[in-house]
């Protein structure tokens, strides 16, 4: 018997451009790659890259040490402004019978 569990949306999804606002990635920018909404987390391209060391396998023939990325929190994250590039905060509303999402500082559509 498993759960449904609540997964809340998040103010990122896969392809936005974002900016790290703490960390040792702080300032950085990059595309988001995956969204782990359960993990409320998301991988973004070339931010907090991490070495991995693999043993011998099909996928790796020669083991040794990958570079991966790791999750980054959302609330780490903030949606750049395609407009004004600029960090921004997202918000939602209805429009024609669908949600859409909107940057709050130019109220521009995403």
């Amino acid at each position: 018997m498993s759960q449904a569990r609540f997964v809340p949306k998040l103010h990122i999804r896969r392809g936005d451009l974002v900016k790290v606002l703490s960390g040792d990635d702080k300032g950085k920018t990059g595309r988001v790659v995956r969204v782990l909404p359960r993990k409320q987390a998301a991988i973004v391209e070339g931010i907090a890259v991490i070495n991995k060391r693999v043993r011998k396998s099909q996928k790796y023939p020669q083991g040794g040490v990958i570079q991966i990325e790791r999750p980054v929190p959302v609330c780490k994250l903030q949606v750049i402004d395609p407009s004004t590039n600029k960090p921004t905060r997202i918000g939602r509303r209805l429009q024609d019978g669908k949600w859409v999402r909107y940057a709050k500082k130019s109220g521009k559509i995403l």
